[in-house]
């Protein structure tokens, strides 16, 4: 019965990560779903999320807003940066300042609410772009700084951050998913996404989502612009 799992917090973007990582979740915790409406331009995601968290029977589902186009320095966050549509080197300019810091942080808000000591999170380290806040490094630092920073922390019951994808390649994420139950039909990755959740085909995300598909030897369910 749900009512006797532990609560856990999970950020589910919409996207083919996320949805994974609430799958993952949901067998051993009662899930809370986490979003977040951050002035991102492929707000289709947002849709998605909501669609995935009900498929997937999360406890709750809850979209903050939080304005990150006021200080932007990212193609997901200002309309002056287009989005890259070939492979980039470094870190690219997809990435959002303080991102992961900032969802994380209200996570821990809201766990300490829900009296739960469990934050997900669909980081990875192998396929994606190399992110800063995507580190086993940084995942080890906030969950340090969560433990003297919040009331649970302080009173001995320890906040966990799960990353369950952390070193998994993309195609190992969509096997996990596939054995799952995961309808990655529902999901949204790309990053400049129409209205409709219609993907791209040429940003980073869309590229790594499809070699992924190809790679597990899974048809891919992605709706793309025609």
């Amino acid at each position: 019965m749900s009512g006797t799992k532990n609560k856990a917090v999970v950020l589910v973007s919409g996207g083919l990560d996320s949805a994974t990582v609430l799958a993952l979740a949901t067998q051993d915790f009662e899930t809370h779903a986490l979003s977040f409406d951050y002035g991102q331009k492929h707000r289709s995601e947002l849709v998605a999320a909501a669609r995935v968290a009900k498929s997937m029977g999360a406890a709750s589902h809850q979209s903050f807003n939080i304005d990150l186009r006021q200080f932007g320095g990212s193609a997901l966050t200002d309309d002056s940066i287009a989005v890259p549509t070939m492979p980039t080197t470094g870190i690219p300019v997809t990435y959002v300042p303080a991102r992961n810091t900032v969802f994380l942080s209200l996570a821990l808000g809201l766990a300490e609410t829900l009296a739960a000591q469990d934050l997900f999170i669909g980081v990875n380290a192998v396929d994606y772009s190399g992110y800063p806040d995507c580190r086993p490094e940084f995942i080890a630092a906030f969950e340090n700084l969560a433990n003297l920073a919040t009331k649970i922390g302080i009173e001995g019951d320890k906040i966990r951050v799960h990353t369950p994808l952390i070193s998994l390649t993309k195609a190992e994420i969509i096997g996990q998913g596939q054995r799952l139950g995961v309808d990655y039909a529902q999901t949204v990755s790309c990053y400049q996404a129409t209205d409709e959740g219609a993907a791209c085909r040429v940003c980073d995300s869309c590229r790594i989502r499809a070699q992924g598909f190809q790679d597990a030897g899974v048809d891919d369910p992605t709706l793309y612009v025609q």
